[in-house]
């Protein structure tokens, strides 16, 4: 520990497993219960339907890969804002950063008031079901996945694992369910037939669906034996994750017919009256609340190790540096991301209001961290071969078609939403100015 100033090094506790439950509740949040229906739409028929959930989930494996590659080349706390700070530039990472820590929070707040209606749906009367309630519930969420994490890194953990493994058990039994029990409808075409725009505005609910998992690159300080563990966590954590979204969505399909998984925004719950009757409606309520709490915490878990390499490049104040020796906990971390959920869950309330602006930025800063793998491969950086620890198969169209999708992502909703995309640039610009103002405040004094 540095003497006076109470930074610390922060040491790994995180095994493969660890990772690869982070990654699944960092990849299936409230999404898979609310974008089938919008796919479902766009998409035209049937094949197009599961084509688009197959081919997001084998893109994003890709994505994941590349991820898993270099979080093992720079298996450092905060490889997220590092890796673009060392491959281009600070201030590039700094936008990046301040962008991505925004919409982070905000993202998470918009996921807990979700599962905070699902729960209070089983919890609350009707009368009782109001925005003020909705409101209580997901803070009281927050703020007790804020204290459990605030015990520190391990406990951060073990929380995620048991979120984690039970949002698997109850999608898996609602698949199960609707197999066993519903009866096989006829699927129709709900709109108009395959088009290209269709497809790729369901492309962009798809990949909105099986984002999150590059977030499990900022834990490479935090995973023992990085270069041999993040990967295989990674990998595993996706694997799961796209066989899960094929069996569910194969069931929604299969038992709601392809008109109906479009006629239901609530896809979930009406597969789970089809197959269940009434009461599958509470089980699909937890199901839903126990994968927002999940996405929630593993999002409180990763990020303030981000703001740590920010201000070890001195792009944030040294508070941000200091560690809890004994719980490995960063409290300035944690309180800034605190505030950057607790601020918007006051003052907007809604998921769906954050959708498209999150899917603009994220798209953007994601194919910009996963271009830096061309440059870390160029200039040889983590070694070659067995000393790198991991390399992507297929490199370089891998990760070439990954990025390449990406940017489409942005353009598609730039294209439908530029308002939006407006928004999200300018949010990104302000970042230049505020990079100046930090490096001149934590610039020691002569």
């Amino acid at each position: 520990m540095a003497e006076g100033d109470g930074s610390a090094t922060i040491q790994p506790r995180l095994g493969g497993f660890d990772t690869a439950m982070v990654v699944v509740s960092l990849v299936i949040g409230i999404g898979i219960f609310r974008t089938p229906s919008l796919v479902a739409t766009e998409a035209g028929s049937a094949l197009a339907f599961h084509g688009v959930w197959l081919a997001g989930g084998l893109v994003s494996l890709a994505g994941a890969l590349t991820f898993a590659e270099i979080g093992s080349r720079l298996p450092r706390a905060g490889g997220y804002y590092r890796v673009v700070a060392e491959c281009y530039h600070p201030r590039l990472a700094f936008v990046l950063n301040w962008s991505q820590a925004l919409l982070q929070g905000a993202g998470a707040a918009g996921v807990a008031f979700i599962g905070a209606e699902y729960l209070n749906l089983v919890l609350l009367p009707e009368p009782a079901r109001t925005p003020a309630a909705n409101l209580g519930s997901a803070l009281a969420l927050m703020v007790a996945l804020l204290a459990a994490n605030a015990m520190g890194i391990r406990t951060g953990a073990r929380t995620q694992n048991a979120l984690s493994l039970g949002k698997l058990v109850m999608i898996a039994g609602l698949a199960a369910a609707a197999f066993a029990l519903a009866p096989a409808v006829a699927t129709t075409a709900p709109g108009p037939g395959v088009t290209a725009g269709g497809l790729a505005s369901a492309a962009v609910a798809v990949f909105y669906t099986c984002g999150g998992y590059q977030g499990a690159m900022n834990l490479g300080g935090d995973v023992r034996d990085p270069a041999r563990t993040l990967p295989r966590g990674v990998t595993a954590g996706m694997l799961a994750v796209v066989a899960l979204y094929l069996v569910i969505n194969l069931a929604y399909e299969r038992t709601l017919g392809l008109d109906g998984v479009a006629s239901s925004p609530l896809v979930a719950a009406a597969l789970a009256r089809a197959a269940l009757g009434t009461w599958g409606e509470t089980a699909v309520a937890v199901a839903i609340f126990l994968s927002a709490a999940g996405f929630v915490n593993a999002t409180i878990l990763q990020m303030p190790r981000s703001y740590y390499a920010m201000a070890q490049d001195g792009a944030l104040p040294a508070a941000f540096l200091r560690v809890d020796p004994d719980t490995g906990v960063q409290r300035a971390g944690l309180a800034f991301f605190a505030a950057t959920m607790l601020v918007p869950a006051l003052a907007l309330g809604s998921f769906g209001q954050l959708l498209d602006y999150v899917m603009f930025s994220d798209a953007l800063a994601i194919a910009t961290v996963a271009s830096t793998l061309f440059v870390l491969r160029r200039r040889g950086r983590g070694g070659r071969g067995d000393e790198a620890g991991f390399r992507v198969p297929g490199y370089p169209w891998l990760p070439a078609v990954f990025t390449a999708v990406l940017i489409a992502v942005a353009l598609r909703v730039a294209w439908t939403r530029p308002a939006v995309a407006l928004a999200g640039t300018a949010v990104m610009a302000a970042g230049l100015p505020l990079f100046s103002l930090s490096r001149r405040l934590s610039r020691p004094a002569p």
